[in-house]
């Protein structure tokens, strides 16, 4: 007897259906096809101990399985749910007739309980685009997967409850989830506030201005600063994200497995802090199992690297293409996966490797040659990716044993938002254009062309600095920020002046003076 089952195999953030025809005829012996790896493999053994404990014997027949397309290389536990129904369903315990209808996924556990899988969400996406009348799920991805709308989702807690289903012995409905109101009731809370922040102010404000346009932002202080703390609060003045970026940014993270139990949606930018030890495969992504990377974990949100310096530079080297093109691209030798990484990346660093070169309240024991070898731990072309250089020093103890709070988070928030409303406004022949830091050679020219008295200030600054094409060009970026900020058409001296203060790195004596 032949039967077919169908599930889906995750590559990057699409989903390919994969039909797993199950053949049993007379005989013992068991065999499975279909470019499967080891744990697809070891299912016929979880499959086995599954059934006995559940009170089903496993057939004794010649069972042949194949898994198609059988070029397509199947990786992971997903496909035990499938294969167990393809085999009951051969053996006539189970009602084949709805079979065609629905997709399933899921691994089964020695009880017979069914375990969480990665990419819940593009296999229900995959579903729908196939015409499939519904998808079953383990009970921990059920929300995930039933954002999806006209699918119906069945979650299932054990492969008793699956057997039930399709023999039409127990009746079981659909989770639905309201996907809109879900999403906006759970946009505004954040655990951090720019309330908490005393002092700092033009730290702040170069945080509002990177928010504004979606640039990148570097802050170099001293020790107990302030920086981390105030990173962590930049989302909290983020526009929210809209509903196609909300699923978007979900499915990376569901292909990753990283979404908590029992959540439907990523309602908030993503924040990601790793640890300097990080690899470049863990940066960027890949493996033998084409995994995103946290610069895609980051997508639509915030990628924070603290303690730059102590990043590996060729890890960090990495950072230069996807900064740039906003998605990236592993290649390996069995797989070419594209993830996109539209992210601010937002850095922190010492000045030197005491961490109080320039602290006016501490004596700093490093060389020249210490601090010269520290900064040159960070290149030019990278440095030259990130627009705004935030100097950022302690707060003084008048300031902190004040007990009035900072400006909260919502009130910059609104004017950040007021800012991407514009920017929304003026890039909406631009396919892809969402802010600023987005913008292209060509509309710098349209958008943000300075004054003459701008364009001098503006050659002069390049001159004394060394700066690059491409510094020159960040330059142009925020200061269309700092403007949309202000509410002015046009990009002005007082703009550009500010968004030159902004590259404080770029300065050849910054070493020398101190910061």
């Amino acid at each position: 007897m032949l039967v077919k089952t169908y599930c889906a195999a995750v590559m990057g953030l699409e989903a390919i259906t994969v039909t797993i025809e199950v053949s049993m005829t007379q005989g013992v012996m068991f065999h499975l096809t279909g470019l499967a790896d080891t744990a697809v493999k070891e299912s016929h053994d979880r499959i086995r101990s599954a059934l006995a404990n559940i009170g089903y014997r496993f057939p004794v027949a010649d069972i042949t399985i194949n898994m198609a397309p059988a070029d397509v290389k199947k990786e992971g536990s997903s496909y035990d749910l499938p294969l167990a129904i393809g085999i009951l369903a051969a053996n006539g315990k189970i009602a084949d007739g709805q079979l065609s209808d629905y997709m399933i996924v899921g691994e089964v556990g020695l009880d017979g309980s069914l375990q969480p899988i990665r990419g819940a969400l593009p296999i229900a996406i995959k579903a729908r685009a196939d015409k499939f009348k519904g998808l079953i799920v383990p009970r921990q991805n059920v929300r995930e997967a039933a954002v999806v709308n006209n699918l119906q989702v069945y979650g299932m807690d054990s492969l008793v409850d699956v057997i039930n289903f399709f023999n039409g012995s127990l009746d079981y409905q659909p989770t639905i989830i309201d996907t809109r109101k879900e999403f906006f009731e759970h946009q505004y809370h954040f655990d951090y506030d720019f309330a908490d922040v005393k002092g700092q102010e033009s730290v702040k404000r170069a945080l509002e201005v990177a928010a504004a346009g979606g640039h990148n932002l570097i802050m170099i202080g001293p020790p107990g600063s302030g920086k981390s703390m105030m990173a962590k609060r930049l989302p909290s003045i983020l526009p929210p994200l809209s509903l196609a970026e909300s699923l978007e940014t979900t499915q990376i993270h569901s292909v990753a497995g990283k979404l908590g139990k029992d959540m439907s949606l990523i309602f908030q930018r993503p924040f990601r802090a790793p640890h300097h030890t990080i690899s470049q495969v863990g940066l960027a992504g890949g493996s033998n199992k084409a995994m995103p990377g946290e610069v895609s974990l980051a997508h639509n949100g915030v990628l924070f690297l603290d303690e730059l310096t102590e990043f590996n530079r060729a890890t960090l080297e990495i950072l230069r293409q996807p900064l740039e093109d906003r998605k990236i691209t592993i290649t390996r030798a069995l797989y070419t996966v594209e993830y996109p990484c539209s992210l601010m990346l937002v850095a922190s660093m010492n000045p030197c490797p005491c961490g109080y070169y320039g602290d006016p309240l501490h004596t700093c024991t490093c060389t020249p040659g210490q601090i010269s070898r520290y900064l040159s731990k960070i290149s030019g072309p990278l440095l030259d990716r990130i627009d705004i250089h935030c100097e950022i020093q302690a707060v003084p103890f008048s300031e902190l044993s004040q007990m009035q709070p900072g400006e909260p988070s919502e009130q910059i928030r609104e004017r950040v938002i007021a800012a991407r409303k514009r920017q929304e406004e003026r890039f909406k022949p631009y396919k892809g254009i969402h802010c600023n830091a987005m913008m292209t050679e060509r509309m710098l020219h349209e958008f943000a062309e300075p004054d003459t008295a701008s364009l001098d200030m503006l050659r002069m600054a390049m001159e004394r600095l060394k700066l690059s094409a491409r510094a020159y060009s960040r330059i142009l970026k925020v200061a269309r920020t700092i403007a949309d900020l202000a509410g002015s058409e046009k990009v002005e001296s007082v703009h550009i002046a500010e968004a030159i203060g902004y590259r404080n790195l770029d300065r050849g004596d910054w070493a020398e003076r101190g910061c």
